[in-house]
């Protein structure tokens, strides 16, 4: 992923975050009518088709997940699930791999922006703190206290609120879609119907993507002891998922290891990371998607050490797991 300013299609940069990506009307988003065109294909484009009906901003859908040992909140009944890697995010990267952030500042709920400007330079347009009630109230005017419940249970933040962490994940990525994009919902929308969707859609790609049911069939599982090889990971997971995915890995680098002293491997050696990619057939909230490998536009399938039993999957911390 390579961060640039708010792009269209053959338009120059831009650098405001607008209200609509297109300034579309609110009316004839019927998608019933038309096909559904795959994202980054020729006619996924918004003076072609119905950007509210075929994903024509955003075209290459990454399905994020952590794998965390700790979320620092846990005398707040802030845990991890048992068994589960959690949902980090859904965020839509153009379709070269470049991606852009906050597109609508109006709809912003993200108490702590990350990058705090759009383009994430002193140029860009400040991304003000959001101060309002925290963006898990949304869910309640529309009786969704069960989805309130799994995203407790499944997207867990670390050092902070998991709300914060959703407000982030909306305001960052969610309204870089052109089928989240406010004219889609029609002349009769509510407030927030938005956000509501966005976090059901990134439930539904999250729940066909069952990193830890993956590396546990080929016996890979955590471990405070056993290592494994980067290699191994990226073959189970490709095999699950039918593309290769990107593995992301935190800690020291691998040749600043007494076991890689005097290596040239300057990899990482702490799994912490999955990015799954995806092209999608019409709106990303029907969940047609199709695996495409991470390195489809050449860039690189993680930062994790390749060496033989670099890795470490390490188990979660005692009391961090609900």
């Amino acid at each position: 992923m390579q961060l640039v300013a708010l792009t269209l299609s053959g338009a120059a940069l831009l650098p405001v975050a607008l209200a609509s990506l297109y300034g579309e009307s609110d009316l004839n988003h019927t998608c019933q009518l038309l096909p559904n065109y795959r994202s980054c294909s020729p006619k996924a484009q918004p003076n072609f088709t119905d950007s509210c009906c075929t994903e024509t901003y955003g075209g290459l859908v990454l399905g994020t997940q952590f794998w965390d040992t700790y979320t620092g909140l846990e005398s707040q009944g802030q845990k991890l699930p048992r068994d589960s890697w959690t949902l980090h995010g859904l965020w839509p990267d153009f379709c070269n791999g470049s991606y852009t952030q906050y597109c609508d500042l109006s709809r912003q709920y993200d108490p702590s922006p990350s990058p705090n400007t759009t383009t994430g330079t002193a140029t860009g347009i400040p991304v003000p703190p959001y101060t309002g009630p925290n963006i898990g109230t949304f869910l309640k005017p529309f009786g969704k206290f069960d989805l309130l419940a799994y995203m407790n249970k499944y997207w867990i933040s670390q050092g902070s609120p998991n709300s914060d962490f959703w407000g982030h994940e909306f305001s960052k990525h969610g309204t870089c879609y052109s089928t989240f994009d406010l004219p889609c919902y029609g002349p009769e929308y509510r407030k927030h119907e938005d956000v509501v969707d966005f976090f059901e859609t990134a439930i539904m790609y999250y729940e066909q993507l069952p990193t830890w049911k993956w590396l546990a069939a080929k016996k890979i599982h955590p471990s405070n002891t056993t290592t494994y090889t980067l290699s191994d990971i990226q073959a189970a997971l490709t095999a699950g998922f039918g593309a290769v995915p990107y593995i992301g890995c935190s800690g020291p680098r691998y040749n600043g290891t007494a076991a890689g002293n005097g290596t040239l491997d300057r990899g990482y050696t702490q799994i912490s990371e999955v990015w799954y990619y995806h092209h999608v057939y019409g709106r990303v909230q029907r969940g047609h998607a199709v695996p495409v490998n991470a390195s489809i536009n050449g860039g690189s399938l993680g930062n994790c050490a390749k060496a033989p039993g670099a890795i470490h999957y390490y188990e979660r911390a005692a009391g961090s797991v609900a």
